[in-house]
């Protein structure tokens, strides 16, 4: 069966909590090449700038998505996913939370390698 393209759309009532510095291929974290995720409670949103950035979800590892400039792709909370840079890009990643989740802005956004959380 084949994988159905990643969402756009982050679920509604959802608030920006914090934005990534633009990474490029020089920049970018090696956690971000690596299977990582996201922490429970929290969104993410992979937004590219420029050139085009491939995108995997871990659970479906054979379908490679390509998000192109302006192009962005939501990432559920837990969800195991990398990027792929095969030539000139930059990004940034945008991580939401449920606006009554006020006490916890500043923890985590899950960043971290699964084995550590």
């Amino acid at each position: 069966m084949a994988a159905t393209e990643p969402s756009t759309a982050l679920p509604a009532g959802l608030v920006l909590v914090r934005t990534t510095s633009v990474f490029d291929n020089d920049t970018v974290l090696a956690g971000l090449l690596n299977s990582h995720q996201v922490a429970a409670g929290v969104w993410g949103r992979l937004v590219v700038h420029t050139g085009s950035v491939g995108f995997v979800f871990d659970d479906e590892s054979d379908q490679e998505f390509t998000i192109d400039a302006g192009g962005d792709v939501v990432i559920p909370p837990t969800r195991l996913h990398h990027v792929l840079l095969d030539g000139p890009a930059t990004f940034a990643v945008e991580f939401y939370r449920e606006p009554t989740d006020t006490s916890s802005q500043l923890e985590s956004t899950g960043l971290e390698p699964p084995d550590l959380l």
